[in-house]
């Protein structure tokens, strides 16, 4: 069972409260994280599990170039509510709807792909840096796909590139896989 069908049950009961809670929390961290990990204009950042996308957009502010992406298809981004009765469109369409102004400038892209599936698109260059906050590959919830998710970020960021996950202060690099050339 991959991280998108382990995710998707996990977030999709209460999408809106735990995006809301989620991004609330991580807030300080998400600052400090850019901080640290030198986010400025031009940095080509790779937004792994972006949730309801706020480092995106925080990362996207300070002239990142952006592509996030999230297996959680039931995850609610930075939108209120819908009204009563309502469905919530799916996630990747809300975020979009958020970050319109962001994506429409060529700062950021997002897509619903998951950590262990992911590849850059035909033509895509590889990214600087990549930050995965909350993603169960990579932070001990399911070990089973700790490898080929690292293999996957690998490959998506420059030969110098690197990955940050939560649980340092405020970050954690992680080693990566060799890369061949």
């Amino acid at each position: 069972m991959g991280s998108a069908t382990i995710q998707g049950q996990l977030w999709g009961a209460r999408a809106q409260d735990g995006a809301a809670y989620v991004e609330q929390v991580c807030l300080p961290l998400f600052g400090a994280a850019l901080d640290a990990a030198r986010v400025t204009e031009g940095t080509r950042l790779l937004d792994a599990g972006c949730g309801a996308g706020l480092l995106s957009v925080l990362a996207s502010f300070r002239g990142a170039q952006v592509t996030a992406f999230d297996a959680a298809p039931a995850l609610g981004p930075l939108m209120p509510p819908p009204p009563p009765g309502a469905t919530p469109p799916h996630p990747i369409a809300q975020v979009r709807a958020t970050c319109a102004a962001e994506i429409q400038a060529g700062r950021l892209s997002v897509r619903c792909v998951a950590i262990e599936d992911f590849d850059l698109e035909p033509g895509e260059e590889p990214f600087d840096l990549a930050f995965a906050a909350r993603v169960g590959a990579l932070d001990g919830r399911h070990p089973e796909l700790e490898e080929q998710a690292l293999r996957r970020i690998a490959r998506a960021l420059k030969p110098d590139g690197r990955l940050f996950i939560d649980g340092g202060d405020p970050l954690r690099e992680v080693e990566l896989p060799r890369r061949s050339v």
